[in-house]
């Protein structure tokens, strides 16, 4: 008993210690490494001060900048029946001398317009003295000005700006800023505190917090929702598919796996089903609560001292078209990367590579790339740019004889460096690390820093020489580990650079690859805003299981909704050795995917598994090959648009409410409908959009609804829009040895239907064209062939 009552004592001390020291050493006592902070604490904490937006003091129209007065408040507490509540409370300024701050500050707040369908909405928590600097997020590193179509006018109590696409308001006071569709329907709204004047509920309006220990703040942009307003976006997240009563954090992290809330690719950017979507411009932390608290608030917690947002409104080919102009959009990739990638972790030695070559030759299993995971250097996992002598005898000679047998070769590496590496003195010695506040690193590892010019050119220099040898393409793995409390030759802390690391990690890989091999290419697993100009990005490491196969397909999904057009995911999932059934329906559904790797615990390879298990997959593999000349012209399409290859329903059906719905099946490019079987089971039910759809194996129709589909040979179920053609080629076993000169194209129409068109893009075009045949006595025939003789195309 009298130790207890001492640990007790203890503890209480401890408790009351720790109540008084600074915010950030709390949460850095009670965190572990590179746990994602949630922002929205501060907004909660006694402590601190709070500045509610108010009013709007003055503005220019012509010129869209104004002043906006804030509010001191302060949180209280009061008690009715036994029940606690807390609110904010207006309060007075607490600084010494009084005379020399501002109790009410008054602030900058800005309205640009971007395009005809991009507004931008800005405002500070404080003067901002560093030098403005060009956005890595940002297409030339700023956003374009292109007021032309909007029309200015004065309204009562405010002003109004529009055009043919919506219009803006800015009510003065109390201030507001709203925005609408092209018919007048109210998209959303900043919040004033009266907006809550009506509901028990305490909520804080759009505000800005200052901490109390270091004075740093924060911004609360907080907008209305809609009682039936659906959320999608915000990079890779592995959630339910709705945001709409999730908060979010935007953290960088390893997320060990596919099945929790945290992501490898957070991406500050997210649509609305009313018609909208928000771009969050800024690298620092951010918690977003789409209703959690309060359903009808959308809380944006913004870390840094600035709400920089992008509006963009329209429909969500609209919404994601004006992002990827503004953020970049993805660039091709070649046409082999869209072939078979066949991985394990990992192949230890050159004979194992030219074996796993003769084997995928050998069972005839199309494929174009063979990756070398961890294990290529001297010891396993120490990355130092050099292939071990005594396991690869001639790595150049091997990759000059794979490539001429078609296959490419991809290599992992990482960018921490632990003390063993050889590699570790010279980058720590030459300052091409992140540093801590002492000038030392703040891992055991060294971490390159990508905002030193210095470190970039050191780096890509390694890469170069290993291009130069033969390697195709390099596995630009982790990057979500930046040290949060390092100093960054940039100037900036962690806080700001966390977020920053995958993109410049992203950029200078892909940019070397682009200067040697002539094409942008990257196999990277993490990512920020802007990350989808450097294709492409894979899904992290999956369980090997059926719920880790569907939590990966809602990655993607909402991945692809966050400005990505290439993503791809470990097929049967990675951590331990996947279950042949998994593998078996994991199969096509990454056959369906934009890119396609195996990768994972061995075995991974086909031949690996029973004899059924090498048909299948040989099945679902030689689906892929002929649907190259398809897969290759909407990856095109795609990428000039700034669509998914894997596409949620809704993008191509905004008017159809049941496709807001479904995020277990997707449309793989915009003809074609894909189901995969999450069970062991031959069949499921299939949610079509509104018209006629097809059966790609059994050509059986479906009316647009809720079918119970079976799968086909192949286990999974494929639909197409009526009125599609489907390109096809002649099998292959790599896309070196394809002949685009005969094409086949597969007419997928109902008796109704008439018309039909197919899109067709070659390797050695410059744009898409597009086919159009009509029925005549049953059959259908091409009207005009833009190939002229370069293609003769045979119409099935």
């Amino acid at each position: 008993m009298k130790i207890y009552k001492e640990t007790s004592l203890l503890f209480v001390l401890i408790c009351c210690l720790g109540s008084l020291l600074p915010l950030n050493a709390q949460l850095q006592n009670n965190n572990v490494l590179n746990e994602p902070p949630d922002i929205s604490k501060d907004f909660e904490d006694y402590r601190n001060t709070y500045y509610l937006a108010d009013e709007l003091v003055d503005f220019d129209p012509e010129t869209g900048k104004g002043t906006i007065k804030y509010i001191r408040h302060n949180f209280s507490t009061s008690q009715a029946f036994n029940n606690m509540l807390s609110r904010l409370s207006p309060a007075g300024a607490n600084e010494f001398p009084s005379t020399e701050y501002a109790a009410q500050p008054e602030l900058p707040f800005s309205l640009q317009f971007v395009s005809d369908r991009t507004i931008r909405l800005k405002m500070t928590s404080g003067p901002q003295f560093r030098k403005e600097e060009p956005s890595l997020m940002l297409v030339d590193g700023k956003a374009p000005t292109n007021r032309s179509s909007w029309k200015y006018s004065k309204i009562e109590g405010g002003h109004k700006y529009s055009n043919s696409n919506g219009s803006v308001t800015i009510q003065e006071k109390p201030w507001k800023v709203s925005f609408f569709d092209a018919e007048g329907k109210m998209l959303t709204s900043t919040q004033h505190l009266s907006d809550f004047s009506n509901t028990y509920t305490p909520v804080t309006p759009f505000s800005f917090v200052r901490r109390a220990d270091d004075y740093s703040k924060s911004m609360d942009a907080v907008f209305s929702l809609s009682p039936d307003e659906k959320i999608f976006g915000l990079g890779e997240s592995f959630t339910q598919f709705n945001k709409r009563g999730q908060k979010v954090v935007l953290w960088t992290d390893d997320a060990n796996g596919v099945q929790n809330e945290t992501m490898y690719k957070p991406i500050p950017f997210y649509m609305s089903s009313r018609g909208y979507g928000v771009f969050m411009h800024t690298s620092s932390p951010i918690s977003v609560d789409f209703g959690k608290y309060f359903n009808a608030a959308n809380s944006m917690y913004i870390g840094d001292d600035e709400a920089d947002l992008f509006i963009f409104l329209g429909e969500p080919k609209h919404i994601l078209d004006e992002y990827t102009d503004l953020t970049g959009k993805a660039e091709m990739p070649p046409l082999w990367s869209f072939g078979f990638w066949m991985s394990r972790i990992t192949y230890f030695s050159e004979e194992e590579g030219r074996e796993i070559a003769r084997n995928l030759r050998k069972y005839e299993i199309p494929s174009d790339v063979i990756h070398f995971d961890t294990g290529w250097f001297d010891v396993d996992w120490r990355n130092n740019y050099e292939f071990a002598e005594d396991r690869f005898d001639d790595p150049v000679d091997m990759m000059a004889d794979l490539k001429e047998d078609g296959f490419h070769v991809s290599l992992w590496q990482l960018p921490y460096f632990t003390p063993k590496n050889s590699l570790f003195d010279e980058i720590v010695e030459n300052g091409y690390a992140v540093k801590d506040k002492k000038g030392n690193i703040p891992y055991e590892d060294a971490v390159l820093d990508f905002s030193n010019p210095e470190t970039v050119e050191w780096y890509q220099d390694k890469l170069k020489k290993l291009f130069e040898q033969g390697v195709g393409v390099f596995k630009v793995d982790f990057g979500e580990a930046a040290p949060a409390s390092g100093i960054y030759h940039s100037g900036r802390t962690g806080f700001y650079e966390h977020n920053l690391y995958p993109l410049r990690y992203n950029k200078t890989v892909a940019e070397i690859t682009k200067e040697v091999k002539g094409y942008s290419l990257i196999w990277a697993r993490s990512t920020w805003a802007g990350s989808q100009r450097y294709p492409l990005h894979w899904g992290g490491d999956a369980a090997t299981s059926n719920t880790a196969m569907s939590a990966t397909l809602r990655g993607g999904l909402s991945l692809g909704l966050s400005g990505f057009s290439f993503w791809s995911h470990d097929v049967g999932g990675f951590t331990t050795a996947s279950p042949e059934d998994v593998y078996r329906r994991w199969t096509p559904f990454g056959m369906l995917t934009s890119h396609v790797r195996s990768h994972g615990e061995p075995p991974t390879e086909p031949w690996e598994f029973s004899e059924g298990f090498l048909e299948d997959f040989r099945k679902a593999d030689n689906m892929r090959y002929r649907l190259m000349p398809y897969i290759y012209a909407q990856a095109k399409l795609s990428s000039e648009n700034g669509l998914p290859m894997l596409r949620a329903m809704f993008v191509e059906y905004p008017d159809d409410p049941g496709s807001w719905l479904v995020d277990d099946q997707y449309l793989f490019g915009s003809d074609m409908l894909v189901a995969p079987l999450f069970e062991e089971v031959t069949g499921r039910h299939v949610y079509l959009p509104p018209g006629t759809w097809i059966d790609y194996q059994t050509n059986k129709e479906y009316q647009g609804g809720w079918h119970k589909i079976e799968a086909g040979e192949i286990p999974i179920v494929v639909l197409v829009k009526d009125g599609s053609v489907i390109p096809h080629i002649e099998l292959a076993q790599s896309t070196k040895d394809m002949d685009w000169s005969e094409l086949d194209l597969k007419v997928y129409a109902s008796d109704d239907t008439n018309s039909a068109k197919a899109q067709i893009y070659l390797p050695d075009s410059e744009k898409v064209e597009t086919i159009e045949l009509s029925r005549e006595n049953g059959r259908f025939s091409i009207q005009i062939n833009p190939y002229s003789s370069k293609v003769d195309f045979n119409v099935q």
